[in-house]
């Protein structure tokens, strides 16, 4: 079965906003076994946004559209689809009354604006929306499935799975079937080297998506016994990759580190330079993360890493602030202030200013301590400011993955 994705928005077409909601529907389209045959963008125009309904409509058996259900003059998907069907919008008394009383809720006015939310082309079939204010709608469009769903991101997914997929249970192959594999510590082109022959071995197709620092490995297969040939390619996969290889599905290099530390029944405690807090955000967005996460200490100047971690200033002096000594004291301080079983530190030289020779832009020095020592680690990272961060955090994570696997049985 054939599938469109179908994105409006002129903030879209601009570049202002990145279309995250067009791979992710996408992923779960193709998880669910449709082949996607276009992915398409058109700015908030009445006649782009016709055209492409009606052309998707006769070249696809199912369209999910994201974006224009909003109040404003620019939302404009809904009344296009209605003159596409040639059909009245007609108000639905229930969706208003609920998008009053979600104003209620928040103790906000509603507009006269939000009551176009509730329109909708006759003969629609509704969509709530337990997270907003617009709901969705699914008609059929020339021979496709067509849901409509508002483009903020948290609310289009669950409305995606709450809605969408249940209507979509008549069109998908059984016979489709795919496995995710998360991976961190190769690069791309070695994680292709290293899985070479799996595919044309199994008949299955192998996928991959960077994700700095991440690389995920998406083996999938339709079609006659799919799933053993999926099940079967993913065991290879696996001896390929080894210890590359941390989780599957959905779950997120820190969430697969805390849950280790839950096990052991370990505590956490960080120390942060470079990085800005940003390892702590990665833990703490982790539901469930305070029953390990303690605390920990964004010390940006080397004041402050004396006053909040004991750093001595002058080991500050002799070494500077990116070093392994100054990184081991982070760690140390961290974890004597917070009483934590596990501490990690990192300091480093993001960019694009304030490298020198000795000391290059995206040099960075991590430590873990623990109650058996203090283990430091240094990396040279390649990238902008941005990447050097984000692979920093990862690469603390990684270090005190190592040290909880090296410490604790």
């Amino acid at each position: 079965m054939s599938a469109a994705v179908l994105c409006t928005g002129t903030e879209l077409t601009r570049g202002e906003l990145v279309n995250t909601n067009a791979t992710w529907l996408a992923e779960q389209l193709t998880t669910l076994g449709f082949e996607i045959g276009v992915i398409e963008t058109v700015g908030d125009d009445r006649n782009r946004i016709a055209a492409a309904l009606v052309r998707l409509g006769r070249e696809h058996d199912v369209i999910v559209c994201t974006g224009g259900l909003g109040p404003t003059t620019d939302d404009l998907t809904t009344e296009v689809a209605a003159s596409v069907l040639g059909v009245p919008l007609v108000r639905d008394e229930p969706s208003l009354e609920k998008i009053r009383a979600r104003f209620r809720r928040s103790g906000r006015t509603m507009t006269a604006s939000n009551e176009k939310q509730a329109d909708f082309p006759r003969g629609a079939a509704i969509l709530p929306n337990e997270n907003g204010t617009a709901p969705g709608f699914s008609v059929t469009l020339g021979r496709a499935v067509a849901a409509f769903l508002p483009g903020v991101p948290s609310e289009m997914k669950a409305m995606f799975a709450a809605s969408v997929v249940p209507r979509l249970a008549g069109f998908t192959r059984p016979e489709a079937h795919q496995i995710r594999l998360r991976t961190y510590g190769l690069p791309e082109s070695a994680v292709n080297d290293r899985l070479r022959g799996i595919e044309a071995t199994h008949g299955v197709t192998i996928g991959y998506r960077a994700r700095i620092p991440e690389i995920e490995v998406k083996v999938f297969a339709s079609g006659e016994q799919a799933e053993g040939r999926v099940v079967a390619a993913t065991a290879d996969v696996r001896a390929a990759l080894g210890d590359a290889i941390y989780a599957h599905g959905d779950t997120t290099f820190p969430a697969t580190l805390l849950a280790e530390l839950g096990v052991r029944k370990a505590t956490l405690a960080l120390a942060e330079s470079c990085t800005g807090g940003l390892v702590a955000e990665l833990l703490t967005d982790v539901p469930g993360s305070s029953r390990v996460f303690l605390g920990g200490v964004v010390a940006y100047s080397n004041a402050s890493k004396s006053a909040l971690l004991g750093v001595d200033a002058a080991l500050l002096d002799a070494h500077g602030a990116v070093s392994e000594p100054v990184a081991r004291a982070m760690a140390e301080g961290a974890r004597a202030r917070f009483g934590s079983t596990f501490a990690a530190s990192v300091t480093g030289v993001a960019g694009p200013d304030g490298g020198t020779a000795d000391k290059p832009v995206g040099l960075v020095h991590f430590a873990v301590a623990s109650g058996r020592g203090t283990s430091a680690k240094a990396v040279n990272f390649g990238g902008n400011r941005s990447d050097v961060r984000k692979r920093s955090a990862f690469a603390v994570l990684a270090l005190l993955r190592r040290a909880l696997s090296e410490e604790l049985p």
